[in-house]
């Protein structure tokens, strides 16, 4: 057997109950470890990620995906949601949320084709019919009115400073609904700083949720950002300028 056939992901039942609220079935954890052997293999070919064994993969990939679920009621988990993922990268988190919430419809962003590529392949072999990749700049497709403002959730992982990430998403965001920035350490600084760029963008804090995660007690924090009024079209600035100028 390969290797890639003898690494199994753990369950984590209880870990998913006991931090989630919510646990996979049998199906959801098959198209999981279908996941993780479709990214370990697809490392072979482009970088995809680092983590690589099947602990890390599930605590650092798929459980930090699902993380940003503990902030939304129940009543908007059961929603048929529109969910963008801005700066996908291989599929995170887009895709474990696609599997576990087969009633909302995402897309998958990213600037980089080759990622792009390898998420729709994923995509198709996985036969998941609620999620879609688009290669973008998330300056450019924010300025489209098909996206502008059309999402109920936008979510950003590890791509950016906080107000950077604040003007990829908000402007995405349909008014009352949320921006939900996955991040590590946070501070009293990157709250000052993130409130300063929300009110720009038509957004407020709603929630800081400090997480540590279940295997390694990783430090972690989702930040929820509710949209109250319409965004600026001055916003997002031009491509590269909000990573340049940030707000």
């Amino acid at each position: 057997m390969s290797q890639i056939e003898t690494n199994t992901l753990p369950q984590m039942n209880e870990v998913w109950s006991q931090t989630l609220m919510w646990q996979p079935n049998d199906t959801q954890k098959q198209l999981f470890q279908q996941v993780y052997q479709a990214v370990i293999a697809g490392n072979r070919q482009q970088n995809l990620t680092r983590i690589t064994s099947p602990a890390d993969f599930w605590e650092k990939h798929l459980w930090d995906s699902l993380s940003s679920i503990v902030g939304l009621p129940a009543e908007v988990l059961n929603n048929k949601l529109q969910i963008l993922d801005v700066g996908t990268g291989a599929g995170f988190p887009g895709i474990p949320l696609a599997i576990a919430f087969p009633h909302w419809r995402i897309t998958l962003l990213d600037s980089t084709l080759k990622k792009i590529t390898f998420v729709n392949d994923l995509i198709v072999k996985l036969q998941l019919d609620n999620a879609t990749g688009i290669v973008a700049r998330a300056e450019a497709l924010a300025r489209v009115p098909g996206d502008r403002a059309s999402y109920d959730l936008a979510l950003v992982r590890a791509v950016s400073k906080p107000s950077v990430c604040a003007e990829y998403s908000l402007p995405f965001v349909k008014k009352g609904g949320l921006a939900i920035l996955y991040r590590g350490h946070w501070s009293e600084e990157d709250t000052a700083s993130l409130e300063s760029a929300a009110a720009q963008l038509g957004g407020k804090i709603e929630l800081i949720h400090p997480w540590e995660t279940p295997l390694s007690q990783g430090i972690r924090h989702c930040i929820y950002l509710r949209k109250h009024t319409a965004t600026s079209k001055k916003f997002p600035r031009a491509v590269g300028v909000p990573e340049k100028q940030p707000l």
